[in-house]
């Protein structure tokens, strides 16, 4: 994780404010009169105790009564329009943020996110994009009214005498600016600490759920519950720590409050036996003072709570600013499959681990290439590369005599088809899972792709055929179902060249021969490189290499 300073991250996540800057500044103007007439009131009331008292007002008595129910009903409707400009900007922004993030995902997958912390990841997406509403609704546009009302409070009151004037700014700067720096320099990194735990827990939820049949049958829940409730107490910790630190803030904002009133009436009380300002430079500007603090009050609470907010946007940020291992491209010229793909001299390292090494091998069109070996010989990881999910650094692949890494990203997924040994079936019915490989098919195509995958009849022997839900996971169907699924959508997908890892792993002796048959009859005009243990699908194969160690043979 990137550490950026509360400055940073806030310049950052003012940025993403662009689109709505006319809101905003719509928030600040209703925000900024909405005080002015909430502090005036307090003045309209001193004016009308002069005017009690024989000294001179700039009204009746009548007339600044009026003056202070007109305040009184505007300060409602200004501040409504305030926080109604306020909250939309912010529930618009935490929209384009989670698009943003989604979008910073897929570009990120699948090479920085192997082996990331999914329950971490939705952390991230729900709670801390969530908390970003404080920092948007009650941290941007309250700075600017709370810089705009303290300066023209201090021209009022610096009005009657400058040194009342500095006090006031004096009194605004230590609320506003100063507490709310100490406190923030005192709760550290206990914000970051929070949101860091906070995802953990989310992520060990998450894994103890899905883990929940082994649990349960190796009699672990006990172990597993009592570690959750002791990151459970962690994180209270963690929070009652931030607890203290905003109590310790308000108080302290409530005293300091409490000596610059006293000390502004003192003040100005020195300034009338001197003779250099009038009673009402006496009562005005203590008043002004001590209704003034709304604003600055505001940010000075806000001290403490910002840390969990800026920990939040850091870890959001984490995400936007990450860069992908592997671009996505556009703008080259269209290119087409029409004679196969060469791997020449191609050597791959994850991390400091070497798993390919000066690989070598041609895979010409309408071939059925085959490629056996141990496990973490480096098959996978083959297949990978030619789908470009990571950049070859050493050596070159090139698809119809141009490199991978000069062609549209669109143009090489539509090409390629992938099926993994786990196929991921998303939480909907059969049918829309298969449209993931072709938007726009139709029922027909549907079953012609299933019935290659040998799955149509098992398909319409469920109570909803194609429309049957999956469940989450695909948790309502066994791994071949799942599997078989996962191929069809391939045949569906019917790409010339067919990348097929362990795609019969999970099947019985029937299933595999129906699917290899069906290799078969498509292999017309079809290019297939073909990873398996089993020698009964290599059967298939026109020429089959050996890697291991990451060499081929």
């Amino acid at each position: 994780m990137k550490h950026r300073s509360g400055i940073t991250v806030m310049a950052r996540l003012v940025g993403l404010v662009k689109p709505l800057t006319g809101y905003m500044i719509l928030a600040i103007l209703l925000g900024l009169a909405g005080h002015l007439t909430a502090s005036f009131l307090t003045i309209l009331g001193g004016w009308a105790i002069l005017g009690g008292l024989g000294f001179s007002a700039p009204a009746s008595t009548a007339g600044l009564f009026v003056c202070m129910g007109v305040f009184a009903l505007l300060r409602g409707i200004l501040r409504y329009g305030e926080q109604a400009c306020n909250h939309f900007i912010a529930f618009k922004l935490l929209a384009l943020i989670r698009s943003k993030v989604f979008q910073a995902l897929r570009r990120l997958a699948p090479a920085k996110l192997d082996g990331r912390d999914k329950g971490d990841l939705i952390s991230v997406i729900t709670s801390d994009i969530e908390l970003l509403e404080v920092f948007y609704a009650h941290t941007i546009s309250p700075a600017a009214i709370a810089l705009l009302f303290c300066t023209i409070l201090c021209l009022f009151i610096g009005a009657f005498h400058p040194l009342l004037g500095l006090l006031a700014l004096a009194a605004y700067l230590t609320v506003g600016v100063l507490i709310p720096w100490a406190t923030s320099r005192l709760s550290g990194d206990l914000g970051l600490r929070f949101r860091r735990d906070s995802g953990a827990l989310s992520a060990f939820v998450l894994d103890s759920l899905r883990g929940l049949s082994e649990l349960l049958q190796y009699q672990a829940g006990q172990r597993r519950l009592e570690e959750m409730e002791a990151r459970s107490s962690a994180l209270s910790g963690h929070e009652a720590a931030m607890k203290r630190v905003t109590g310790r803030n308000m108080a302290v904002s409530g005293l300091v409050i409490l000596l610059f009133g006293m000390a502004m009436l003192f003040a100005s009380a020195g300034l009338y036996l001197s003779g250099q300002v009038e009673f009402d430079g006496v009562l005005l500007p203590t008043l002004a003072l001590l209704g003034s603090f709304g604003p600055t009050v505001a940010l000075a609470n806000l001290g403490s709570t910002l840390q969990n907010t800026f920990a939040a946007g850091n870890r959001v940020l984490d995400i936007l600013e990450e860069q992908p291992v592997a671009e996505d491209l556009t703008g080259r010229p269209a290119t087409q499959f029409h004679t196969g793909v060469n791997v020449e001299d191609v050597t791959f390292s994850y991390g400091g681990e070497r798993v390919l090494d000066h690989v070598c091998v041609d895979i010409p069109q309408g071939q059925i290439i085959g490629l056996v070996g141990r496990s973490g010989s480096g098959k996978s990881t083959l297949l990978k590369l030619l789908m470009r999910f990571w950049p070859v650094t050493q050596g070159s692949i090139t698809l119809s005599g141009r490199s991978i890494g000069e062609i549209n990203t669109a143009d090489l997924r539509s090409m390629e088809g992938f099926v993994t040994q786990d196929t991921h079936l998303f939480h909907d019915s059969i049918a829309n899972n298969l449209r993931i490989a072709k938007l726009d098919a139709t029922q027909e195509e549907l079953e012609e792709a299933c019935r290659k995958a040998s799955v149509h009849e098992f398909i319409m022997s469920l109570p909803q055929g194609y429309d049957t839900p999956v469940g989450e996971l695909g948790d309502t169907l066994s791994g071949g179902e799942r599997q078989r699924l996962g191929i069809a959508r391939a045949f569906l997908h019917n790409a010339p060249l067919l990348l097929l890892d362990e795609p019969t792993s999970n099947l019985d002796s029937l299933n595999e021969a129906v699917i290899l048959q069906a290799l078969e009859r498509e292999r017309a005009g079809r290019t297939v490189v073909l990873v398996s243990h089993r020698a009964s699908t290599m059967a298939v194969a026109d020429r089959v290499y050996c890697v291991e160690h990451g060499r081929l043979s």
